[in-house]
């Protein structure tokens, strides 16, 4: 078995010689193994394949010299694999790249040649190029692109299992490998020149832009984590593409996969591509289950859309028991049973957890719904919650257009409050007074939550007025907020969900910042649940 990651690998090469090339991944929880060879800050997807080759101690390997990390990689591994190999990748399709890709395989015969002491037969890689023979181009379907780093398999299939449109993967791995072999007196050369005709990746000298045309209905680019070029083209891309474009974040291991699996299954509904059962809406009544990080909330309505009752709980350590008992308290304060119910809708992080719901549909369509529902005029939604925080952006019919979200920790959420809270030995409800005349106007300089909880201690120790922290930490989270609107760009009608909606202080701070007051629901914490509760009567 040899290990190789870049689709430019002479991949049927290696097949030619009888053996079994497999692509490495990179999606281990755990680095350990790699943080002791490499440095902390190395691109998590070089770490993630250092730690798959050590785990499943793999002994050959080729790379492509396609960026520094993996370069760097390469010198890790010397000496420590029984074959590491280099490859250096042109940036170009033109001739001259074409003949210094030609020679780098040659020598990569030469050297796999002596080191596993047998020849090379041009007529087996023949035959494998041509059981991979260029296929014809399907007819342009209303498709979804794929962009940037590759994803993992699961997220892939996520992907395609979820929405209408054919999913076409512009990824580094992505492409299916099909050849036109023609020039068969020279088929190691004409090889070289097919493998650098696939579709050119990030790397490549090509202009990317041409792989977006009218037939696309959205695009979902991946960066990875601490890597500026995906960053780099995204921003070319979002100033190109007139359609609908996501970006997510990946560090391959799973501890974002909720997260990322939200924003793509968001995005797809909002771009009217994901598959849903549509059914004629039906008389009885109908339930939206709300499982969030901190509170679990349900709705009952019934078919004329009246709220026949609703609740809220501490989500707890087990998501599956609280969202069976906000269910049970919903159906005796309505003075219903289960049987009364004709169809239930799930959404929050917890959403696929949840056995007893017909459907699943994301918080953020939900939360869009809600706030429409109760205010037609809303264009914005702010939704701060225990885990996230997110701005959604809807049209003139309520349809979610746009949305951004802050889940890459807990900065300017409600556990960042309730973290200050337990550190100022205060309760939640006392952070949520608004504190509009200070004594000193304190900025508190980080919204990471452990080093703003450092700055909180360093205050108290300052001997400083407990109300003016208060303030200072309210406006740092009304100021992510703020960040966040001005992400996708401001317009009102702004209405603020979620259970940091109930702290006064933050409401007040952020209506300082965008200069117009918000709207805030009668109970904004079963504003998502809400609108499950009407996707679940509408059937759409």
């Amino acid at each position: 078995m040899i290990g190789y990651i870049c689709k430019y690998t002479p991949v049927e090469i290696i097949e030619a010689f009888g053996e079994e090339p497999v692509r490495l991944e990179s999606g281990y929880k755990s680095h350990e193994h790699a943080e002791a060879l490499i440095h902390s800050n190395m691109c998590s997807f070089a770490k993630g394949v250092l730690e798959n080759i050590i785990e499943n101690n793999i002994e050959e390997v080729v790379l492509t010299a396609c960026c520094d990390s993996i370069k760097r990689l390469y010198d890790v591994l010397k000496g420590k694999v029984k074959l590491i190999y280099l490859l250096d990748l042109p940036r170009k399709k033109d001739p001259l790249a074409i003949d210094l890709f030609y020679n780098e395989i040659i020598e990569f015969i030469e050297a796999y040649q002596a080191f596993k002491n047998k020849n090379f037969a041009e007529e087996n890689l023949l035959k494998i190029l041509e059981s991979k023979s260029f296929n014809k181009e399907k007819e342009s379907t209303e498709s979804i692109a794929i962009l940037g780093a590759r994803l993992k398999d699961d997220v892939i299939e996520k992907i395609i299992n979820s929405c209408t449109a054919n999913v076409i993967n512009f990824t580094c791995t992505g492409e299916e490998r099909v050849f036109n072999i023609e020039a068969k007196d020279n088929l190691l050369k004409s090889y070289a020149e097919s493998l650098l005709n696939l579709t050119p990746c990030m790397r490549m000298a090509e202009d990317r832009s041409k792989l977006i045309n009218k037939e696309l209905k959205g695009i979902i680019y991946n960066t990875i984590k601490f890597c500026d070029f995906y960053s780099y083209e995204y921003a070319e891309l979002k100033s190109k593409a007139d359609v609908p474009l996501l970006k997510i974040e990946t560090d391959y291991n799973d501890s974002n996969n909720g997260q990322i699996l939200t924003r793509i299954d968001a995005f797809l509904e909002s771009t009217g591509i994901k598959k849903m059962e549509k059914q004629k809406a039906k008389k009885g009544y109908f339930v939206g289950v709300d499982s969030g990080s901190t509170s679990t909330n349900v709705v009952i309505i019934d078919e004329n859309k009246n709220i026949i009752s609703y609740s809220i709980i501490p989500t707890g350590p087990k998501a599956l028991e609280s969202a069976f008992k906000a269910f049970e308290i919903a159906l005796n304060n309505a003075g219903l049973q289960e049987k009364d119910i004709t169809s239930i809708v799930a959404t929050g992080y917890g959403r696929v957890s949840i056995p007893f719901a017909d459907r699943i549909v994301t918080e953020i369509t939900c939360h869009g719904k809600g706030a429409f529902f109760v205010d037609n005029a809303i264009r914005t939604v702010i939704d701060i919650g225990g885990q996230d925080s997110k701005v959604i952006r809807l049209d003139d019919s309520g349809n979610v257009i746009d949305f951004v979200m802050n889940d890459k920790c807990s900065a300017g959420t409600g556990r960042f409050l309730e973290v200050m809270a337990r550190t100022l030995g205060i309760s939640i409800e006392e952070m949520a007074k608004v504190h509009k005349e200070v004594k000193e106007n304190i900025t508190i300089t980080s919204m990471c939550t452990v080093f703003a909880e450092s700055e909180v201690i360093s205050l108290i120790a300052q001997n400083k007025d407990q109300r003016d922290i208060i303030h200072a930490l309210n406006k740092a989270v009304a100021s992510k907020a703020v960040s966040l609107v001005d992400r996708i760009g401001r317009k009102g009608k702004y209405m603020m969900t979620g259970g940091v909606a109930k702290n006064q202080g933050v409401v007040y701070a952020i209506e300082s910042r965008l200069g117009e007051k918000l709207v805030i629901p009668f109970e904004p914490q079963i504003i998502g649940a809400l609108g499950a509760a009407l996707i679940s009567l509408e059937g759409k």
